[in-house]
């Protein structure tokens, strides 16, 4: 079993086919800002009370990061072969395929009235923000993502409502609140 891991003489696993350099300008660096920018818009939809918190948009964005990152090595393995680099488009199913996880989102309640666009769009956000940065394009994702952030924090502090903090009406905030249910057992059959 050993065949399957052997690693040939003079060789190291990440080194092999990546520099530390690379690692560091196409997978750490990305990561750290991805996971930051996505972490402060989920944790502001899940203290709003919205359907997608912070699980869903990080994972959403490093997801993305990472497909785009494939693509990228893809393509340069494909570029030292001589091979067609046109023949891989991965990144487009991405692009396509974050629609239907912003639909889960969207609903509309009884009065007729959608709920859950802005949720949707912040999840699209962070798919193409990942798919940015993990394409390598690393100033303009922080331009991008410094501006998200300001965004949503001018929006809610202009409301009266602080984005770190979770709001009283948020589903979070309601669990909370909620008297514990205590269950007592007895021996005595009534």
């Amino acid at each position: 079993m050993n065949f399957l891991v052997t690693i040939p003489e003079g060789a190291s696993l990440i080194e092999s086919f990546m520099t530390l350099d690379q690692w560091l300008f196409m997978v750490i660096i990305p990561t750290i800002i991805v996971f930051a920018v996505t972490f402060y818009v989920g944790l502001e939809r899940q203290n709003v009370g919205k359907a997608a918190g912070i699980s869903a948009h990080v994972l959403v964005g490093i997801g993305a990061m990472m497909i785009a990152i494939m693509q990228r090595i893809m393509l340069y393995n494909q570029m030292e072969m001589g091979a067609n680099a046109e023949g891989q488009r991965v990144i487009a199913q991405v692009v396509s395929g974050i629609g239907f996880i912003g639909a889960g989102v969207i609903m509309k309640d009884g009065n007729h009235i959608i709920h859950g666009i802005t949720t949707a769009a912040t999840i699209w956000f962070s798919a193409m923000f990942g798919l940015l940065l993990g394409s390598g394009y690393l100033y303009e994702g922080i331009f991008f993502g410094v501006f998200v952030v300001l965004f949503i924090t001018i929006r809610d502090l202009k409301r009266g409502f602080n984005p770190l903090k979770a709001r009283v009406t948020s589903a979070t905030a309601q669990l909370k609140r909620r008297p514990k249910i205590e269950v007592i057992q007895s021996d005595e059959i009534l």
